[in-house]
């Protein structure tokens, strides 16, 4: 078995020890992400924009804004935004994935900054305020503390700038295709984190080096909940029955490129736009 899944409350355990954890396995991914077909880094190097529908059609034309991106990986979205004429800032807890942007951005020759920190840690090493703060796919599950994400949304954003988060559903996180049925696997109310020993990303690429990392369950009403408490005014929220790739057997590719359960019985992204009030 190259994941193994189970709850965890260890002894002198805590969130930012996990996140330490968490960050070893991305510096792992790092290092298969850049070399796979999924990234696709050849076709992005002659010009590809590597974002989706999804989040362009939530923020419409960025040209001139000022964007910080959250958990931006090694940066292939952000410069996506550059090349889109935003004025980009990227974040990121890897330092490997940090350099890896850094280096790219260099080579392709395009003007972004990269900082390399925890996100709770990110308003006392980055300074300044932003039209735009995005982040996307697969990034809620790795926060342990959303009240303290959203705050770290707010700070960033300038009186009047715009907040928008695509994201998988956390559905995900309570689901799993047995015999070819979808089944409840957990409790979508459950607190503690998941602990799973993995060898695998989610592209295709070499195996990783078994290790451990750690996941936190959350809801949407949760992370709606946090970003109206740090004082964002939520403008809109769409729970979609897309996905960006195929999950469990089951799911089909449509025409439009996402991957679809037959008949769309559920929810399988949610994307949020908030501003802050100016």
């Amino acid at each position: 078995m190259s994941r193994h899944r189970y709850s965890v409350e260890v002894a002198g355990s805590n969130d930012s020890e996990r996140m330490s954890q968490n960050r070893r396995g991305w510096a792992f991914r790092t290092q298969v992400h850049l070399i796979s077909d999924a990234y696709d880094l050849a076709s992005f190097r002659k010009g590809r924009i590597a974002l989706r529908p999804l989040e362009q059609e939530e923020l419409g034309d960025v040209r001139g804004r000022s964007l910080l991106h959250l958990q931006c990986h090694f940066g292939m979205d952000t410069l996506s935004w550059a090349r889109l004429g935003a004025h980009v800032t990227g974040a990121d807890f890897s330092e490997e994935a940090i350099a890896a942007a850094r280096s790219l951005a260099e080579e392709l020759d395009i003007d972004a900054r990269f900082v390399c920190a925890n996100l709770y840690d990110l308003p006392d090493v980055l300074e300044g305020e932003f039209d735009i703060v995005v982040t996307t796919y697969g990034v809620l599950s790795w926060l342990p503390d959303l009240y303290g994400w959203a705050r770290v949304v707010a700070h960033f954003l300038q009186p009047g700038g715009t907040f928008c988060i695509v994201e998988i559903h956390p559905n995900w996180g309570f689901l799993d295709e047995v015999g070819g049925e979808l089944r409840i696997t957990d409790s979508m109310f459950r607190s503690e984190p998941w602990e799973t020993e993995t060898i695998e990303t989610y592209t295709d690429g070499p195996l990783m080096p078994a290790h451990i990392e750690y996941s936190w369950p959350w809801t949407v009403g949760g992370m709606v909940t946090a970003l109206a408490a740090a004082g964002l005014h939520i403008e809109r929220l769409r729970e979609l029955p897309l996905d960006v790739r195929q999950r469990v057997p089951g799911m089909v590719k449509s025409d439009d490129g996402y991957w679809h359960l037959p008949g769309d019985p559920m929810p399988l992204m949610v994307t949020c736009v908030a501003t802050k009030p100016g």
